[in-house]
């Protein structure tokens, strides 16, 4: 253990600006995963503990200052790195949730010789037609089942392993000034976290061009991440101990959060035209002309 810092080293506490609002993408209504992507939730969780570790390397003089400074000024020294961890663990939480409500039974078939992606399309195909779908849309269900129970021992490995080598460096090198070691491994945090985001949101956004269905993602997330991230990246640029490398990474997933949230909205539109549900189920009470139908399926 290194020796305690000197309270002179240790800047005056400044409240953060703001907090960021982090709430399950999944639906509680749906009661299903389906319609996320696996990769957007490996990517996401891996993107998420970088970008937290990035700033638990930059700001541990901070931590450091919290064993001679009282405990209210070290909670607001904090507040910035409280709020990247629990964006982390919010993230982690969803991953959880995706894989306790994956569906057993695909609800989501593919597409018909008679109907856009994710409509069921009872009524035009013929009895042989429809098995051989379900029959896809179940052998995909179960290479994505698989995909997902790898996706998260690799979100396990990448955290321990990177949060061990932190850990370690932090308590053997010196932070004031900062070990070279320690600056390089917060900058290929920090890089490697804004690699992942750009790269976290492209699969999911090209699911859910594709399918064309806004499926199990939550528009009311996204309303809240997309001016959030933006107060979020204002709030680690203000904060002691960072730099560009702490705040980029969010600004790249505010802008790739609105891509998303804009498709999600065109096929909501879409959806209420056409009289059906996020997954591509007809809804009773709303039944669009032929004409309408014809038109929005051939978009």
């Amino acid at each position: 253990m290194l020796p305690a810092p000197d309270p002179a080293q240790c800047p005056n506490a400044c409240p953060s600006s703001s907090a960021r609002v982090w709430s399950s993408a999944i639906s509680r209504s749906a009661g299903t995963s389906e319609g996320l992507s696996p990769f957007f939730l490996l990517l996401g969780a891996t993107s998420s503990a970088s970008g937290m570790l990035n700033l638990l390397i930059m700001q541990w003089p901070l931590i450091e200052c919290c064993r001679v400074v009282s405990g209210g000024q070290c909670a607001e020294s904090l507040m910035r790195f409280l709020q990247v961890f629990l964006q982390w663990l919010l993230f982690s939480i969803i991953l959880i949730l995706y894989l306790v409500y994956f569906p057993r039974v695909p609800h989501m078939l593919p597409p018909s010789e008679h109907e856009g992606y994710g409509t069921n399309g009872a009524d035009e195909d013929t009895p042989e037609e429809l098995v051989e779908r379900r029959k896809v849309a179940v052998e995909k269900n179960k290479l994505e089942w698989r995909e997902a129970i790898g996706m998260s021992w690799l979100v396990s490995l990448h955290l321990v392993v990177l949060t061990l080598l932190s850990i370690v460096l932090l308590f053997v090198l010196p932070s004031r000034p900062q070990h070279p070691v320690l600056r390089q491994l917060a900058t290929f945090c920090g890089l490697s976290a804004t690699a992942l985001a750009v790269c976290q949101y492209a699969p999911q956004i090209v699911k859910t061009y594709n399918a064309r269905l806004v499926g199990a993602l939550s528009l009311g997330t996204m309303a809240i991440q997309v001016p959030g991230s933006i107060l979020f990246c204002a709030s680690i640029m203000a904060g002691e101990g960072t730099d560009w490398t702490s705040w980029l990474p969010y600004a790249i997933t505010g802008f790739m959060q609105f891509t998303l949230m804009i498709i999600c909205l065109m096929w909501r539109r879409r959806e209420k035209l056409l009289g059906i549900d996020d997954f591509g189920e007809p809804l009773p009470e709303a039944e669009p002309s032929e004409d309408e139908r014809a038109a929005l399926l051939g978009n």
